[in-house]
């Protein structure tokens, strides 16, 4: 045989040699199930009347402090505050001895004594997420009872935050905004009678009234002041709200809604400042001058002025609306005016 006939057979043979051969696929043993775990408590029948118990408990815990929520909001009910502590005592009363009950009658009793293990031993920990599941195996309704329990666990949560609502009004914001000032209408003494526009004197402090509304009302009392013309340091927008001097602010302090009841008059002008209103509660002072612009103190903003107009019979009426809402600046009071 030739050389190259010897060349071209190892070259069959070498293909030959390398094809691959088809090799019937075998099945892969499936899995085993895992084998289920021995229980390391004994079983025990469910207890439906603690259940139905339980439920009840919440549900009740559930309405006391929805209640008290409801009793916060209406600030006019009578007995307010034994209402607030009755409803919110009661809320924890139920959801206690709802937890009571879950302990002693739901919940499994069986008790295991052994040695402690070694630590971080795998079936240790296995068994006690064992004991946890097998502790809740006697609740035939968990979905149930996990929703009322976070029914009133949300309830609960709301009660014990209502309360922060009394850092500023949230339920009955209207009252701040509503004020029984309309143009027209007159300006009253304690005693009922009109104040007269030549009756008002300087450096003199006095506290009037809307006629034909509540005094009790945050928006009704006044308080009047007159300095001389020549000094009034008004917006311009305002320079027709003072006829004669006569000056008219609400009697709220802008601060934390206490009256304004001093009067600050310079004795020696020279080295006294100018006339204020003050709160005497936390010593706001306000420029009746300036449009009622805060000297000092903690009040955040202006007295709100009332414009004034003098009747035909020289009695004082109101010229419109105040410049701002009347009372403390809680939040969002600033954003709308008085009406």
């Amino acid at each position: 045989m030739s050389s190259g006939a010897r060349w071209l057979v190892a070259a069959i043979l070498l293909v030959l040699s390398r094809r691959r051969r088809r090799v019937t696929p075998v099945a892969k043993d499936e899995p085993e199930a895992a084998p289920t775990p021995a229980r390391v408590t004994a079983p025990e029948l469910p207890d439906r009347r603690a259940e139905n118990v339980v439920l009840l408990l919440l549900g009740l815990g559930t309405a006391c402090a929805v209640a008290f929520v409801v009793v916060y909001a209406l600030d006019r009910l009578p007995r307010q505050t034994q209402l607030l502590g009755l409803s919110l005592g009661l809320a924890f009363a139920f959801l206690a001895a709802a937890s009571v009950v879950v302990g002693r009658r739901v919940v499994s009793q069986h008790e295991r004594e052994e040695p402690y293990a070694e630590p971080e031993h795998l079936e240790e920990q296995e068994a006690v997420v064992l004991v946890a599941q097998e502790s809740a195996s006697r609740f035939t309704r968990k979905k149930l009872v996990v929703l009322a329990a976070g029914g009133a666990g949300t309830a609960l949560g709301a009660a014990l935050i209502a309360p922060a609502l009394s850092l500023g009004p949230a339920f009955d914001m209207e009252s701040l905004y509503r004020t029984p000032w309309r143009r027209g209408v007159r300006l009253l003494d304690e005693d009922g009678r009109a104040y007269l526009a030549e009756s008002i004197e300087p450096e003199t402090f006095y506290t009037a009234y809307p006629e034909g509304a509540p005094r009790e009302q945050l928006g009704a009392p006044l308080v009047l002041v007159r300095l001389e013309p020549g000094r009034l340091e008004l917006p311009a927008e305002r320079r027709g709200w003072a006829p004669g001097g006569i000056l008219a602010y609400s009697k709220i302090c802008t601060h934390a809604g206490c009256a304004i009841s001093l009067y600050r008059k310079p004795l020696f002008e020279p080295t006294e400042p100018r006339p204020a209103l003050v709160c005497p509660c936390h010593y706001s002072t306000f420029d009746p001058a300036t449009g009622g612009t805060v000297l000092f103190g903690p009040a955040g903003r202006p007295l709100p002025q009332l414009p004034l107009a003098v009747g035909e019979r020289g009695e004082l009426r109101a010229g419109g609306h105040f410049s701002g809402p009347v009372g403390p600046s809680w939040w969002g009071v600033r954003l709308r005016g008085a009406r």
